[in-house]
């Protein structure tokens, strides 16, 4: 994965960069022996390092500010980073870069239950969101895999969804409002506490802008109460073409689910020796939840589960207590640790219309017997967001590149068939130069113009979700 050349002129005043940023700072603020910095090196996209200049952890919108300001004026690049969970390679520094890390900004700042909000610093884990609250009955929708450790500035980042976003939405659907810092240091308030706010919908293009726009400190939150009750099916079938139609069907007939997971084989196998979540011995496993009253829920089970026996499955399993309810989702929120304890893989989010996913399934296990690199499936499929690991051995001389070119043409079939490349990890630098299949020139400038409002100087994430070849250009006008 190619990076820019670091710029000798930043590199040579680090000492100086560094004394500035420490007088903004407490002490214990500012990263920069070259053995510390190798904690920041890369995020969960492994395959690509590099320590950073120094790393700088602000504990306040005022201290991001100021940060922000210094590097503003010694022209030096800032990568964000939330909690390091990025798939895409999101926070993957470069040599003349400060990261700024949110962790310190984990506190929560007003909770307002009358009008369904909570507004908390953005390094907060998007767990303990729902912790906050959830002793009195309410709860954060978006719920990432990663959810025990990822953060809300990576959430709002990436966009994140989540098993529970076929009902509830992802962050974008869950974002009331943002304090964000631009790169001149300049603080700005988007939304607030309310459902919409006026004017432009500038926190949608912030809402999924991976830090290229500013650094976001605070965020409005929406809450919802608890549901009355929820139930988790478990589906198997023989194949993973099947599975998908199924899927395709439950959706068709206007049943919406709270979650739709899929799993095949090779996961399936996985997790449940990781969890032991009791997952039957078949070839695709869908988990199906529904949620509401008592009687709610035995309806749109009912509906689902007849919809279920059209495609033979080989075993249909509802959850007969909140304890094995508990266990089946352990299995699926476990699904990315447990594969990663038998192979090195490459995780693809790549987002499909739900009518093709027996099509894709058929596409990616094509793919699979061409580069001879297992693939194991697991993913959102209520609302088609792929997630496909390809199976690798890092330790073998190519066997990576092979990854990165099958993972290139499975996000190409995603296109292909109406789909866009990510869902919910976002382009970073894994998708980086392949912005060009889903988007044509006159595309990319509008986008690119909007980081030029934002960031005139290109300082802010710099080397992602563009080709190189146009962010460059765009630094050096």
């Amino acid at each position: 994965m190619e990076m820019p050349t670091p710029s000798a002129a930043v590199l040579a005043k680090k000492a100086r960069v560094v004394e500035r940023l420490q007088a903004v700072l407490p002490a214990s603020g500012v990263i920069h022996d070259p053995a510390e910095t190798r904690a920041y090196e890369c995020d969960a996209l492994t395959a690509y390092r590099c320590p950073p200049l120094c790393a700088v952890l602000p504990a306040s919108t005022e201290e991001v500010a100021a940060v922000l300001r210094v590097c503003h004026e010694e022209g030096v690049p800032v990568v964000p980073r939330g909690s390091g969970t990025s798939l895409a390679g999101g926070a993957l520094p470069t040599a003349d870069s400060v990261i700024l890390g949110v962790a310190r900004l984990n506190r929560v700042l007003e909770t307002a239950y009358g009008d369904r909000f909570i507004r908390v610093q953005t390094g907060r884990t998007n767990l303990s969101v729902t912790g906050a609250v959830e002793e009195d009955g309410f709860f954060y929708a978006p719920d990432p895999s990663s959810q025990l450790a990822c953060a809300i500035a990576g959430n709002i980042a990436m966009n994140s969804g989540g098993a529970h976003c076929l009902k509830y939405g992802v962050t974008t659907n869950n974002l009331l409002g943002v304090t964000m810092v631009l790169m001149d240091g300049t603080v700005i308030e988007l939304g607030g506490g309310h459902l919409d706010a006026g004017g432009l919908d500038l926190l949608g293009v912030i809402c999924g802008s991976e830090g290229q726009l500013g650094v976001v400190t605070e965020a409005t939150l929406r809450i919802l109460p608890k549901p009355e009750g929820a139930r988790p099916v478990l589906m198997g079938f023989d194949s993973n073409e099947v599975a998908g139609a199924c899927v395709s069907d439950i959706i068709k007939a206007g049943v919406l689910p709270v979650a739709i997971e899929f799993m095949d084989r090779p996961c399936i196998r996985a997790c449940e020796a990781f969890a032991g979540a009791g997952y039957p011995d078949c070839e695709a496993l869908l988990i199906v939840e529904v949620e509401g009253a008592p009687g709610e829920i035995d309806e749109q089970l009912a509906l689902i589960l007849e919809i279920a026996r059209r495609h033979d499955p080989v075993e249909l399993r509802e959850a007969a207590d909140a304890d094995e309810a508990a266990r089946i989702w352990l299995g699926r929120k476990s699904a990315f640790g447990a594969m990663g304890q038998i192979n090195d893989y490459m995780c693809l989010d790549g987002t499909i219309p739900v009518s093709r996913l027996p099509e894709v399934l058929g596409g990616i296990r094509a793919l699979s017997g061409r580069y001879g690199l297992e693939v194991a499936n697991v993913f959102h499929a209520g609302d088609g967001n792929m997630h496909p690991l390809i199976l690798f051995d890092a330790n073998r001389p190519g066997d990576l590149e092979k990854a990165e070119e099958m993972g290139a043409d499975i996000l190409r079939l995603c296109v292909e068939v109406g789909g866009c490349l990510t869902g919910e990890h976002g382009v970073g630098v894994e998708k980086r130069d392949l912005m060009a299949v889903q988007y044509g020139p006159d595309d990319l400038e509008a986008q690119m113009a909007v980081k030029d409002v934002f960031d005139p100087a290109w300082l802010l994430n710099a080397a992602k979700v563009f080709p190189l070849d146009a962010s460059a250009r765009r630094r050096a006008a």
